[in-house]
């Protein structure tokens, strides 16, 4: 189980936040460009706690600076799915729900600030896909937040996975709006792109939205084997596969859901992807600790 995914730097930013060490954390930013590379290693700060304890001290400290704006903003958006949970929304509190929508109506105003600020960055974007999912902002903010991050870096792997997440049912789209959004990314997307990734996602994520026997069912079906097969041919399988942030991650969905269809064979070559490094998502949709679904699986395909 590797909480980095096989990226030494996520480890390295991660452990600059926990000692709330803001000069560490700002150099390892500013080191890479504004875009996937920086998505990725602002969620691994975003992600870790009491961040939100000093981070307003570096934004006061530099007052003509996004970064810190972003950083803010980034932690109040992991900060507020904290509070509320996982759970689904009949099993979420009011009280809950209130420091939830607070939490992130103070992250959009950061987030906002520093998109204003480097109008360029498509971090801003991305966190704010988020935080407009929380508040319920609706389709029409949801796909302009949307397309405002990928006018600014068009395949970036997390804003279509939110995105995604956006039109899955359980969000207010559909299935249908979820599988086409999938497929037009991956046909759209150069050979070898990491969104291949969505196609997987789209089946998962209607699998975990039907009861008992229909979800087997589903996946049962040869176009479903068919539509991930075409999908991890212009991806993970394809000789121009780009190793960037994220990889692993990419590895772990086809390998779990070629498991998830009985296509044990299909599964084979992802799980030896992986180098048995194991990401938390998607396996925790399995069970709640990852590495036992990600075993179990991996011995049925051998």
């Amino acid at each position: 189980m590797d909480e980095n995914q096989g990226e030494p730097e996520v480890g390295r930013i991660r452990e600059a936040a926990e000692a709330a060490d803001w000069a560490a954390v700002r150099e390892q930013l500013t080191e890479r460009p504004e875009s996937e590379d920086r998505t990725w290693l602002i969620t691994a700060v975003a992600e870790t706690a009491n961040v939100e304890n000093w981070i307003p001290q570096a934004v006061e400290a530099e007052p003509g600076s996004a970064l810190p704006l972003l950083v803010a903003g980034a932690r109040h958006v992991n900060w507020g799915w904290e509070a509320r949970t996982g759970a689904r929304a009949q099993h979420v509190s009011r009280e809950q729900f209130q420091v939830f929508h607070n939490r992130l109506r103070t992250a959009e105003k950061w987030l906002y600030a520093a998109a204003e600020r480097e109008p360029e960055w498509v971090s801003p974007w991305y966190f704010l896909q988020m935080s407009g999912r929380g508040l319920q902002a609706g389709q029409t903010v949801a796909r302009r937040r949307f397309e405002a991050a990928v006018r600014r870096h068009p395949h970036h792997l997390g804003a279509h996975q939110q995105h995604l997440q956006q039109l899955c049912d359980k969000w207010g789209g559909s299935h249908e709006e979820m599988h086409a959004f999938a497929n037009r990314a991956v046909r759209d997307a150069p050979a070898g792109s990491m969104l291949g990734q969505l196609v997987a996602l789209a089946h998962i994520e209607q699998w975990l939205a039907l009861d008992s026997g229909a979800d087997a069912e589903y996946l049962g079906q040869p176009e479903v084997t068919a539509s991930l097969t075409e999908a991890a041919e212009r991806s993970i399988w394809h000789e121009d596969f780009a190793y960037e942030q994220g990889w692993l991650q990419v590895y772990n969905t086809f390998a779990m859901a070629f498991s998830l269809t009985g296509d044990r064979e299909l599964a084979k070559p992802c799980f030896e992807g992986t180098d048995g490094i194991i990401t938390r998502f998607p396996w925790y949709y399995l069970d709640a600790d990852p590495a036992t679904a990600y075993r179990e699986n991996r011995a049925a395909a051998r």
